[in-house]
């Protein structure tokens, strides 16, 4: 339930604000318009937020610009602290993942970026459930992540990054949990919602689903 990953996130913490704005060749792709990204998802958030993989705190941010109220969700000790520091007292932050997390009552939307992958196929289908049965009609998923329009296009993209010598990257791409376009929208349909998606780059798709 992506808490294998944690070593990773402990290993990204200190980092990861240096390589979302470029310094990390290797993902430089993956995080190219990284603050339009959040941006789109904080715009498409309403009511209470809760936000899974919280990280460094850089949604969160903006979720708390536009007034909304979060409740932050995010597994890792290192990450957490690091989110803590920016955000002072100005969201709650919890420890747990996407299908284990406390109690939240009248939650309005769900949101996520760079995280989502942490899941399997079978996981990722159970949390939106999940999802379902605590969001009223009209209430929200709104995550951004990498994902590919069908397997051949995550294949390619492996082979891409290793003839690019990208090796890192084409690592985590072989190790988490990347899925296609066509699996989520089914798995959302089949729990009420209507979804759209929008492409940011070559890696990244903004998922947002409405409960009907």
């Amino acid at each position: 339930m992506g808490r294998e990953f944690l070593d990773i996130f402990e290993q990204w913490a200190d980092s990861y604000d240096d390589t979302v704005i470029g310094h990390d060749i290797e993902y430089k792709e993956v995080f190219s318009k990284y603050e339009q990204i959040l941006a789109a998802v904080a715009d498409r958030s309403v009511g209470h937020v809760v936000e899974f993989g919280v990280g460094t705190g850089n949604l969160t941010q903006k979720l708390l610009a536009r007034g909304l109220r979060v409740t932050g969700i995010e597994p890792s000790p290192p990450m957490r602290k690091i989110a803590e520091a920016k955000l002072g007292n100005k969201a709650v932050l919890l420890d747990g993942d996407f299908l284990q997390f406390p109690k939240v009552n009248n939650i309005d939307t769900f949101v996520s970026t760079y995280a989502f992958h942490h899941l399997t196929d079978d996981e990722k289908a159970n949390a939106v459930t999940h999802y379902g049965s605590l969001l009223s009609k009209g209430g929200r998923i709104v995550f951004a992540d990498t994902m590919f329009q069908s397997t051949e296009d995550y294949y390619h993209t492996i082979v891409k990054a290793k003839h690019q010598g990208y090796l890192n990257l084409a690592k985590d791409l072989e190790t988490e949990y990347y899925t296609t376009i066509p699996f989520l929208k089914n798995i959302l349909e089949e729990n009420n919602f209507s979804v759209t998606f929008k492409q940011f780059n070559d890696f990244v798709w903004l998922l947002e689903a409405v409960k009907q």
